[in-house]
């Protein structure tokens, strides 16, 4: 199902032996545009320690319990290599810790989640032997960063900013972006399929979208007290149909 990350922060993660912590961010890849890890803060438990989660470790999410369990003990949790969470995960770092809980890399096959689409998949998968420095750059980053960015169009002028993500709960896809914009007097939020997305500039603190400014008043605005379902999904594809080019899926 699709949920507003934000919701999912400060969701409790539970280990096989004892609560671990809260949900404290995500780190997502910008180039599949998929949740890579959860950043769980640990509390008093290990200091104010912050540690990744990937979402190969997740077996249930319990969206009322706002709880999440995963398949880790709090010693493995403990005994993982440290990573600074506040600045760019480095693919070195992200093939310690992959290796560390035999997670598997994701890196150089078509799908999501290796050569497919649901975190399982990989864990599934024998864990690639490959040395630490190896593979090409990391593109994880904080969705956090994210937030507040200009939203540039197809024609690069300014179509309203980064509110927040919609992500599948399943294959931890983020598949919306959130713009707020003005629409005359009103401040208005509306979902733009993540497939529109066609770039990030860091330095300039901008996203680039296939779409045209002209649309948005168009599409459906984002109600979280509202269903997410098919139909409403349809009319957002719809406003945006014709307006610009979409990437293609990655292999699923």
């Amino acid at each position: 199902m699709i949920h507003n990350e934000r919701f999912i922060e400060g969701y409790t993660i539970h280990a096989t032996d004892g609560e671990l912590g809260k949900v404290d961010a995500f780190l997502f890849d910008d180039e599949k545009w998929v949740v890579r890890y959860l950043v769980v803060d640990t509390r008093k438990w290990l200091f104010g320690r912050k540690v990744l989660i990937s979402p190969i470790s997740i077996q249930d999410i319990h969206h009322e319990e706002e709880h999440i369990s995963v398949d880790l003990t709090k010693e493995q949790v403990k005994d993982s290599p440290d990573i600074d969470t506040e600045q760019p995960v480095s693919r070195e770092q992200e093939a310690k810790v992959n290796m560390f809980f035999d997670w598997g890399s994701y890196w150089g096959e078509p799908g999501i989640w290796g050569s497919g689409v649901y975190p399982a998949e990989l864990a599934q998968q024998e864990a690639m032997e490959m040395a630490e420095e190896e593979g090409p750059e990391s593109h994880v980053r904080k969705t956090s960063e994210v937030i507040g960015y200009e939203v540039a169009d197809r024609d690069s002028g300014p179509a309203g900013e980064v509110d927040n993500f919609l992500i599948d709960d399943e294959t931890w896809k983020i598949r919306y972006v959130l713009i707020r914009f003005t629409d005359g007097e009103e401040e208005r939020i509306v979902p733009v399929e993540a497939e529109r997305i066609t770039g990030i500039s860091w330095p300039d603190k901008k996203v680039h979208a296939s779409i045209e400014r002209s649309a948005l008043p168009n599409a459906p605005t984002y109600n979280p007290e509202k269903p997410f379902d098919d139909d409403f999904k349809r009319k957002v594809h719809d406003a945006f149909a014709g307006t610009g080019t979409m990437s293609q899926p990655d292999k699923e």
